[in-house]
This record gives structure tokens, C-alpha cells and sequence, in this order.
């Protein structure tokens, strides 16, 4: 790994779980973790439940989109997380790849989302610990 770790989040949609991963990360680390997210098939927008749940902890991800998973995101990232929903995601040698076994928030309301924005936080805050320690909060 570089000075600067890596992180790529993956889900189909990019429009949930990546996202809130991505947004945590990003809120967590500053500017110590480069934080990239995408999906094999993103939505036209993101989860209006999972940006209402991650507002409620005062992270703003209401301007992000669902972006392309592309093999250059994938060859760039250190570390490769999918989020438990069965996408692939190439595979390159010297790259970390976990997989994150997550409820799909998509048609969920708030309620059900918060719980897996918490267990996102939790994920992430373990990552950092393991990737850019001195980044934890």
C-alpha cells in the first residue's frame, strides 16, 4: 500500500451500501484514505432512505451518484469491498478483497436503513484501524 491507502466500495446498485460505506470513510479518515465507490449496474440516483439515515449522523451525501464500476477504479484501489450482494469485481495480484455481508436497504424506509448504517459504521471504523490507523477518530 501506498502512504495514501485505497478503498473501493462495490455493490450492485451503488446507490445504498457503497455509498454509506464511501460516506463514512470519507467522514472518518478526511483526506488520509482515498475512498472511491461503484456498482455493476447503478441506480439513476442514490437511496433517499440511506441519505436521510446518514444525515440523521450528520454526513451529507445527498450530491453523490451512482457511478460505473470500472476495472481502472479497481486496478487504483488498495483494498476492494463488495457489499454481501453477490457482484463481481476483477481481480488484480497485491489487492486486499473483502466482502461485507449486508441487508439491501433498497425499497426500506429510514427505519430500516439506520441499522445497517450502523453496522456500516462499525465495519469502517475497523478498516481504518487496519488500513490508516493515525486517520481514526
Amino acid at each position: 500500500m501506498s502512504d495514501k491507502p485505497s478503498v473501493l466500495f462495490v455493490c450492485v446498485h451503488n446507490a445504498g451500501r457503497s455509498q454509506m460505506a464511501a460516506a463514512w470513510l470519507a467522514h472518518l479518515a478526511g483526506d488520509r484514505v482515498e475512498v472511491r465507490s461503484a456498482g455493476s449496474a447503478p441506480a439513476d440516483s442514490v437511496n433517499p432512505a440511506a441519505v436521510e439515515a446518514m444525515r440523521e449522523v450528520g454526513i451529507d451525501m445527498s450530491a453523490e451518484t451512482p457511478k460505473i464500476l470500472t476495472v481502472d477504479a479497481v486496478r487504483a484501489s488498495d483494498v476492494c469491498i463488495t457489499m454481501g450482494c453477490g457482484d463481481t469485481c476483477p481481480v488484480f495480484p497485491g489487492k486486499r478483497y473483502l466482502d461485507w455481508k449486508l441487508e439491501d436497504p433498497a425499497g426500506q424506509g429510514v427505519a430500516a436503513v439506520r441499522p445497517i448504517r450502523d453496522e456500516i459504521e462499525k465495519l469502517v471504523r475497523t478498516l481504518i484501524e487496519e488500513i490508516a490507523p493515525e486517520a481514526a477518530k
